[in-house]
């Protein structure tokens, strides 16, 4: 056995992988085995693995045929996992030696924590420090990341992440394997926002605890999922988000009403300005997640009324959506 399971989920990431192993091999906390899944990658990274696949703390694990979800990835590794400790370490960051030895010793300390996370350096595509994610919190608290903290969760939940998503990057993350089962691991649907709800699903269940101590590096590159999707579904799976939330952890009506708000400047700003109308499936699970956020206040009237609005405005490619959608298009 083992104290940490290190999971590396990689997807044509042969360029940083090299890297991230090396920064992972050399932590000065070394109760852990390192497992290595590898989605099918179309570019050289089974040869970059293959160099590791020797040492006694790593396993290989490769898909034939790709995944089409890193959280199920994500789920996979922890189902392989032996280790008490969960660090989802992304193929593409790197980090300071000491990372998993902080991350670690708060979690040993607290029984009651369920996730610890670092502070994270923005580096390029070469490893260059081009930021820090300082910047990403401002607009929650522009001091409080700056400094050591531990938290309720619950309260973390209605304070933080049903603002934003206030742990932007797992690889700066560790946490307990049986509180992550216990949750129901990460969303698989969810293509941009399954740590998200983990996260939450985590935190229902205990502590966090953060240290201020810049030891992960999260890599900024063009190769990126949210890159690549369109804005209706960051919209749609905002929603999701925000309603799991409010299930999980029943905010106040204030709380409440702060987040219907946004989520109805997002479902405009994507039916005055996306390509294409939402089909009625995607339509009927945006009012649903809603009326979850707004406890059931006429929101799905509102919303339906403002597709058949957009509809009436874009006949053309409205009636084509609703023959979309009525054939079963996919849900969020």
């Amino acid at each position: 056995m083992c104290a940490v399971s290190i999971i590396v989920p990689n997807y044509n990431h042969a360029r940083f992988l090299e890297a991230r192993i090396e920064s992972i091999l050399g932590q000065t906390y070394q109760d852990y085995e390192l497992l290595l899944l590898d989605d099918a990658s179309t570019d050289d990274s089974p040869s970059v693995i293959e160099k590791y696949a020797s040492d006694s703390r790593v396993s290989v694990h490769r898909n034939t045929t790709n995944s089409g979800s890193p959280f199920r990835q994500w789920n996979k590794g922890v189902a392989l996992a032996r280790g008490e400790l969960i660090w989802i370490a992304e193929s593409d960051d790197l980090a300071e030696p000491t990372l998993l030895e902080a991350l670690v010793g708060l979690l040993q300390s607290d029984p009651l924590a369920v996730l610890a996370y670092c502070r994270s350096v923005v580096i390029d595509q070469g490893g260059n420090k081009i930021g820090t994610m300082d910047e990403f919190f401002a607009d929650l608290d522009a001091e409080r990341w700056q400094h050591d903290f531990d938290n309720d969760g619950r309260n973390e939940c209605v304070r933080c992440l049903l603002v934003k998503n206030s742990i932007p990057n797992a690889s700066a993350v560790v946490f307990r394997r049986s509180a992550y089962n216990e949750a129901g691991g990460a969303s698989e649907h969810l293509r941009l926002c399954g740590d998200w709800v983990a996260w939450a699903r985590l935190l229902a269940r205990g502590r966090v605890r953060y240290t201020a101590q810049p030891l992960n590096y999260f890599r900024a590159h063009e190769s990126t999922v949210r890159s690549s999707t369109s804005a209706l579904r960051q919209c749609l799976e905002l929603c999701v988000v925000m309603a799991e939330i409010c299930q999980l952890v029943g905010p106040p009506a204030k709380d409440r009403e702060h987040v219907k708000r946004r989520l109805y400047v997002s479902w405009w700003s994507v039916l005055r300005n996306a390509p294409e109308a939402p089909t009625v499936h995607e339509a009927w699970r945006m009012a649903r997640n809603l009326d979850e956020v707004s406890r059931g206040s006429g929101v799905t009237a509102l919303c339906v009324y403002s597709v058949a609005l957009l509809l009436r405005t874009r006949l053309g490619k409205g009636l084509l959506n609703i023959k979309r959608g009525l054939g079963g298009a996919a849900a969020v």
